[in-house]
């Protein structure tokens, strides 16, 4: 409730914003020091939303993140040197990646993980990219670090959350897994459908990835698709707005992948080229793997919100790894109870669309200020009690001096020194 009011994670906040009902050196203890088993809150409230949804089948998506912080910083865990999409320059950040379950009903956030590169790896590529900018052959080339344990890939991280889902949850059918074009290789695909056989694996390739054409030899996508005119088809995008598309579809051996994949080539009224959609079962529609994979954009939608009002974006300064991430189950269990607002969970279970979260915080905030006159105006004496709350308000005010006005400085000696007036007439 300190998240949803404050919508930001800092304790001296939720103390002001609770009329100092709760103190911020206890409320940091039980972050820092409490025997909670934090790891599993996610887990619990996942259950709960289940089974309080009764949700039964789901498309899981995944997508990743940044948060930047400052360039001085040493004690914030897991932060390394990030892309600034804003800029298109460089600065230092942390990176995590979000997993959550789309439904017919409701989508929830279900798991995340920190994002740490390998240090070894990150200086192999900046090497080898140095050296093939001079044109060095790949085998007078530094060969490839093996895999380090303790920095696993972004795809070891997807592959994680998908094998702790499936082990958690068994009773949910997953229908789909969608993944941006990162994601879009062999191993993922194929390990995904290890955790869950029944489900269509959909991700992107890189225009100049090679498949086998019917003569038997290996092209690439942009050139075999650039042999055949598209068809226009009117495409429904995450349930709602259709529209207009050209497409192509054909199942196809895909060289990187060592075998034989669903491709479509996709491109959106406007566009002038393709994106290749790449799916693992061969036994759906063109039409449906290219319905299904909007739903990826869902996720973009979650993050864009749980940055702007779940509190973990905005003076989110713990230290430490435990500090990071508890830090994040915090900011994903307010998601969670959000979803379990009494109006937001009846338009939801009658499916009827459900209220976006700022609305939803706007809405506990009427309902905390309708609940406070409410016990001011029934209480046995209002005058005092009324007279009790602007006390507490009033002590609650931050008191710190302003670096402005110059009240109480001295500014020192203002005027001529008279013996030093012979200077000026000089």
């Amino acid at each position: 409730m300190g998240i949803v009011v404050t919508r930001k994670l800092n304790w001296a906040a939720f103390e002001r914003s609770t009329l100092n009902e709760y103190r911020q050196d206890g409320l940091r203890w039980m972050f820092s020091h409490s025997k909670m088993p934090w790891e599993s809150l996610i887990s619990a409230s996942t259950k709960a939303l289940i089974k309080h949804y009764g949700i039964t089948s789901g498309t899981l998506t995944i997508d990743d993140s940044d948060k930047l912080r400052s360039r001085n910083t040493t004690k914030i865990a897991h932060v390394h040197k990030v892309k600034d999409k804003s800029t298109g320059g460089y600065g230092k950040g942390q990176e995590f990646m979000f997993m959550v379950i789309v439904t017919n009903t409701v989508t929830i956030p279900v798991d995340f993980r920190f994002y740490t590169p390998d240090p070894a790896l990150s200086a192999w590529r900046k090497e080898n990219h140095r050296l093939k900018r001079q044109k060095v052959p790949a085998k007078m080339r530094p060969k490839r670090p093996s895999p380090n344990l303790s920095h696993p890939t972004k795809e070891t991280l997807a592959l994680e959350m998908l094998e702790s889902f499936s082990r958690q949850y068994p009773e949910i059918n997953v229908k789909i897994i969608t993944a941006d074009a990162l994601y879009g290789t062999g191993s993922f695909m194929d390990k995904s459908n290890q955790y869950f056989p029944h489900s269509q694996v959909i991700t992107q390739l890189r225009k100049n990835q090679s498949v086998r054409c019917k003569k038997g030899r290996w092209t690439s996508l942009k050139t075999y698709f650039s042999r055949s005119e598209g068809v226009e088809v009117e495409l429904i995008v995450r349930g709602r707005k259709s529209k207009k598309v050209t497409m192509l579809g054909h199942r196809l051996e895909v060289k990187a992948h060592g075998g034989k994949r669903f491709v479509i080539a996709l491109k959106y009224e406007g566009e002038s080229e393709y994106r290749y959609l790449v799916a693992s079962h061969l036994s759906w529609r063109a039409i449906d793997i290219a319905r299904a994979y909007t739903l990826r954009w869902i996720v973009e939608v979650f993050i864009e919100d749980w940055k702007s009002h779940c509190g973990w974006n905005t003076l989110s300064k713990q230290q430490g790894v435990e500090g990071a991430s508890r830090g994040v189950i915090l900011s994903l269990l307010c998601d969670h109870m959000l979803l379990l607002h009494p109006e937001q969970s009846a338009r939801l279970k009658n499916q009827q669309p459900g209220l976006p979260v700022g609305c939803m915080i706007e809405r506990i905030k009427a309902e905390a200020l309708v609940t406070t006159i409410e016990k001011v105006a029934l209480s046995d004496n209002p005058r005092n009690a009324f007279e009790s709350i602007s006390r507490a308000i009033l002590e609650t005010l931050p008191n710190r001096p302003s670096s402005k006005h110059m009240a109480g400085c001295d500014l020192g000696r203002q005027e001529p020194t008279e013996s030093l007036k012979y200077k000026m007439a000089a």
